[in-house]
């Protein structure tokens, strides 16, 4: 199969490239009519980037879809205050529930901020089996 035009060359991308990955993904959404993710905030320390969160869907149940901190700044407490960041703004948006499908890594973390485990989902990648836990944390909207 061919593109239309010359030149079509396909490359493992380079780590610089996550920029542009990142507006390919949201430009062929948006084209599609997907909803936008609705909230990513970036914790920030000593004027850079350590840590972030991504949060999607709407109503009573929002995904925690990403949230991750960079090794050197881990033990820090920019995890606690992302994930309890998260919360908050996911009780704002109304949502009772937020689900976290959490890498096993990061399930004691998860557990000790107070989520609860509710399943697993078993992916096979390479021929092996990946075993996922779920979670959900139940959040009260601000009074």
């Amino acid at each position: 199969m061919t593109a239309r035009g010359s030149g079509l060359e396909i490359q493992r991308a380079q780590p610089g490239a996550a920029e542009a990955l990142f507006r390919i993904a949201f430009a062929a959404k948006a084209h599609w009519g997907y909803p936008d993710q609705n909230e990513v905030h970036v914790a920030i320390v000593e004027g850079g980037p350590a840590g972030f969160y991504a949060l999607v869907g709407e109503g009573l149940r929002i995904e925690l879809e990403h949230l991750w901190v960079l090794p050197e700044r881990m033990g820090e407490g920019v995890g606690p205050a992302l994930f309890e960041h998260a919360l908050r703004t996911a009780a704002s948006l109304g949502a009772g529930a937020v689900g976290i499908e959490a890498d096993p890594n990061a399930e004691g973390f998860y557990k000790r901020m107070g989520a609860s485990h509710v399943g697993e989902i078993v992916y096979e990648i390479d021929g092996r089996e990946r075993v996922l836990p779920l979670l959900a944390m139940y959040v009260q909207a601000p009074s």
